[in-house]
């Protein structure tokens, strides 16, 4: 069993403690809801519901997505939160502190609705890519609610970290930095993840490191900053927090767990997928994602295009020009149909050999 104390000092987020240096990736669709965030999070880790098309297998979803998807945040909050407070009650896990975070897309239509109704259920925290979340501050102003920009480079941080000194004055709760390794969209260039040096990426994460130091030191405050992207070993946890790296983010090895929101025949295709099926495919987001290469995306490749009944999901998204639906192609992997589905997965999906526990992966992780 895991020796917790040892473990560093946990991660500690806008003053808010967490027992374990851990933060569970946001997986959309419907891959990382209520179950796999409250499973997590009762560990003492931070559990991170999605928001993408939360709602997606809710009665009025096609009449009215918006509205759906954001009473599902509720719900799905109050359920993480109830998940995370019966395990705490176990011997095993008395005194754990958890998080119960949100992840929600820049790129999302109505991204300011979702932001401020995560807010309104009480959510801990707010986790935003897929874009630079500018505006965030402002959605969260007065509430008790941390925040956490996602970037992939050291500029992408000192974007945001200027920005946010000088219209808001203030700094993030949290840093996270993801890196070419992860799964899902991915803040890099297609021929950049052509060839990763990750000796080189790790030497950009010292730097982004300094510039957080830089910029909480100015409000007196330190600004934690946690790695994504390919940590699924103890030694590659080690390894990052050795480097001064104060939390990881692991979303891959949570899938094959019992715990994880996603259909079984989802977590499947991570277990027979071979090294070679996981490859860099093209999103209709507008960014390079890490999926697993399936007939689906084959099919994409030859120029195929399903139809396309918009679901007003992307801020930017023109239906007449993408390839498909990325809604739909999603949806397809949240309910199982996993040949007609586009399957995100980090660079080392392939290595998941068993459906597990999500405290079997945490006591692989920290042991």
């Amino acid at each position: 069993m895991t020796d917790f104390a040892n473990i560093k000092k946990g991660l500690c987020i806008g003053g808010q403690q967490v027992s374990l240096p851990l933060i569970q990736g946001g997986m959309g669709v419907g891959i990382s809801l209520s179950r796999l965030a409250g499973s997590v999070a009762g560990a003492g880790g931070v559990g991170v519901i999605s928001t993408a098309q939360i709602g997606f297998d809710q009665e009025g979803w096609e009449a009215d997505p918006l509205g759906t998807n954001l009473k599902a945040i509720g719900t799905h909050v109050q359920k993480a939160r109830a998940i995370m407070e019966e395990k705490q009650k176990q011997e095993k896990y008395k005194g754990r502190k958890g998080m119960i975070a949100a992840n929600i897309m820049v790129a999302t239509r109505f991204y300011e609705k979702y932001v401020r109704e995560a807010v309104k259920a009480g959510v801990d925290l707010i986790i935003s890519g897929a874009g630079l979340p500018a505006s965030l501050p402002e959605f969260v102003k007065c509430s008790k609610t941390k925040i956490a920009p996602i970037i992939s480079s050291l500029k992408a941080a000192r974007v945001i970290l200027r920005l946010w000194d000088k219209k808001y004055r203030r700094v993030p709760d949290l840093l996270i930095i993801e890196g070419p390794l992860a799964g899902g969209h991915l803040g890099f260039s297609p021929e950049s993840l052509e060839h990763i040096d990750m000796d080189d990426y790790d030497r950009e994460i010292l730097e982004i490191i300094d510039t957080a130091r830089v910029y909480g030191a100015k409000y007196g405050q330190k600004i934690p900053v946690a790695v994504a992207g390919g940590i699924d070993s103890a030694k590659k946890v080690r390894h990052y927090l050795d480097m001064g790296v104060d939390g990881v983010q692991v979303a891959t090895r949570f899938v094959t767990t019992q715990e994880c929101d996603a259909p079984m025949a989802y977590k499947q295709a991570y277990i027979r997928a071979f090294k070679e099926d996981i490859r860099i495919v093209k999103s209709p987001v507008g960014m390079p994602g890490r999926a697993i290469y399936n007939d689906f995306m084959a099919k994409v490749e030859r120029g195929e295009r399903p139809a396309i009944h918009c679901h007003k999901c992307l801020e930017k998204c023109q239906p007449s020009k993408i390839p498909y639906c990325i809604t739909d192609a999603l949806i397809n992997a949240a309910k199982g149909d996993v040949d007609h589905a586009l399957l995100f997965c980090g660079a080392n999906a392939w290595k998941a050999e068993r459906i597990m526990t999500v405290d079997e992966v945490i006591e692989e992780l920290f042991p």
